[in-house]
């Protein structure tokens, strides 16, 4: 039986399980690449990431895009990451509280 996480929406809205250790490798890679880029779209994290996990031939079944975007919404409700949303497109960047 795998093992699943249940996501927070920073919104409160409904939020999906997934796999445990689908969301640890890409948390441990969203906070990697923030660390490295101090800011950055969604659309730089998924090209990163999925350049990242095919540079490691890391397997990924399912659409990293999809577990990504929704890896990203539970960090950011647990405050692990900060949405800039006075920037268009919007920007993430780490708390300073992890």
């Amino acid at each position: 039986m795998q093992n699943n996480y249940q996501l927070v929406h920073p919104e409160g809205k409904s939020a999906p399980r997934i796999n445990a250790d689908k969301y640890d490798l890409l948390k441990k890679e969203i906070q990697l690449f923030l660390s490295k880029q101090t800011m950055a779209t969604f659309g730089q994290l998924n090209e990163a990431i999925k350049a990242s996990l095919l540079a490691q031939k890391i397997p990924f079944e399912g659409s990293i895009t999809w577990h990504l975007e929704w890896v990203k919404l539970d960090m950011e409700a647990k405050k692990q990451i900060i949405r800039n949303r006075n920037k268009s497109p919007h920007q993430y960047q780490l708390s300073n509280s992890d």
